[in-house]
């Protein structure tokens, strides 16, 4: 056991100190712009600007580009300098510690001290390109990634407190992380153990999931509070959170919102953009009562589900998802088509940069070839979704032959 944990605490360094030294290379600068890897909500170069104007005794949110959280925007102006290098150091440590949490996840789920998939699955993290790209371009999103593992570490271990505060701390940066809120409530109610291949009902609990419903609201009225002494208005509130429904700004990104609202006529938009907003949240009933017996499944697949439908997502997004595939090697042999998959991936992986430089660098194509390669993008997100899925209920039913009746309780 010792030979294993001296493996996970040489690879995330080893890892991590490679990461840093790529920073110093300067290859943030080429990728910081990148609308791939950071968005409108997540980039840093936008964070500086923001914090450059609070500085300046301007207030960040009376303009039209600067939608991230006060909170953030507090951070940056007090506790760590608005440097570069701070800024390599800080999203390092948040690698690191996800990739770790990551491990933690996996150590819980198998009810073990150590185990000899530790190394491997913060490896699969820190080296999934979707997440180490934007890591490198110094996106925000790899702070929320942190903010969500840790916040279904600590309900794995069921630290109801700790927990929420995360989530709380998460939904106040990115609003649609509220889609984890029901998974992570009834893991704090249930345990992180694998029951895919024996489910069952989940036992009636819901007047122990009242009071941690209200122990959320509270941290989040508190944040909101705090929020709104960092930014000295409300303002932020339609800037920040706004955002997530208004879409205000349409720089193109992976998703599938910004084309669609840039060809959308102006007194179609609220209802369409009610409709893409209602669409996120109504996965998380049927998943979670589906999946009732394993919520630290139906968590990842509704993390799946952010990471295909957000407004305005970066392959972060759905890297966390296929990063987090490792956690169940107990479905693998119930894929129903993961070369079909993996091979979507690979191309979409292919035709994302190609067509972003096709129309925004040398002006040989449109906006139609790069929202071509985002809908490819998300038919992959999709396959890999659904097999997912697929595989979650499949493995229930096990080896069964035509003809065989299965009952689920």
């Amino acid at each position: 056991m010792s030979k294993l944990s001296s493996s996970l605490g040489f690879v995330v360094p080893a890892i991590s100190t490679c990461k840093f030294l790529a920073y110093l290379t300067g290859i943030s600068d080429i990728l910081i712009h990148d609308q791939q890897l950071s968005s409108p909500l997540t980039s840093y170069f936008r964070l500086q600007e923001g914090v450059h104007l609070f500085q300046s005794g301007i207030d960040p949110y009376d303009g039209g580009s600067f939608h991230h959280s006060p909170l953030l925007l507090a951070l940056f102006d007090t506790v760590i300098p608005a440097s570069r290098l701070a800024a390599y150091v800080l999203w390092c440590l948040c690698d690191a510690l996800a990739a770790l949490t990551l491990a933690k996840i996996w150590r819980s789920r198998q009810r073990v001290a150590q185990s000899s998939r530790d190394a491997l699955i913060a490896s699969i993290y820190l080296l999934n390109p979707y997440l180490l790209l934007p890591s490198l371009a110094l996106s925000t999103s790899t702070i929320d990634n942190a903010f969500t593992l840790l916040s279904l570490s600590y309900a794995c271990q069921g630290n109801a407190s700790a927990s929420l505060l995360l989530l709380a701390l998460l939904v106040h940066m990115s609003p649609s992380s509220i889609l984890i809120l029901a998974p992570v409530i009834l893991l704090l109610l249930s345990d992180p153990l694998s029951h895919l291949a024996s489910p069952k009902p989940f036992p009636t609990r819901l007047n122990r999931a009242i009071p941690l419903l209200f122990t959320f609201i509270i941290y989040m009225g508190v944040l909101a509070v705090a929020s709104c002494i960092a930014a000295g208005n409300l303002l932020w509130i339609s800037r920040s959170w706004g955002s997530n429904l208004m879409l205000p700004d349409l720089t193109p990104n992976p998703g599938m919102w910004w084309y669609f609202f840039t060809e959308m006529f102006d007194h179609f938009r609220p209802f369409f953009l009610m409709v893409f907003s209602v669409h996120l949240l109504i996965y998380i009933a049927p998943i979670c009562i589906k999946f009732q017996y394993d919520p630290l499944y139906a968590g990842f697949l509704l993390l799946g589900v952010l990471g295909t439908f957000k407004a305005y997502p970066t392959l972060a997004d759905p890297g966390l998802f296929l990063s987090m595939i490792s956690l169940f090697p107990e479905v693998y042999p119930y894929f129903r088509h993961p070369i079909v998959t993996a091979l979507l991936h690979i191309h979409s992986a292919l035709l994302l940069p190609l067509f972003n430089r096709l129309w925004l660098t040398q002006g040989t194509g449109n906006a139609n070839f790069f929202y071509a390669s985002t809908l490819v993008f998300a038919c992959s997100n999709g396959a890999a979704l659904i097999d997912c899925i697929w595989a979650g209920l499949r493995i229930a039913v096990g080896e069964a032959k035509e003809g065989d009746h299965v009952v689920q309780e």
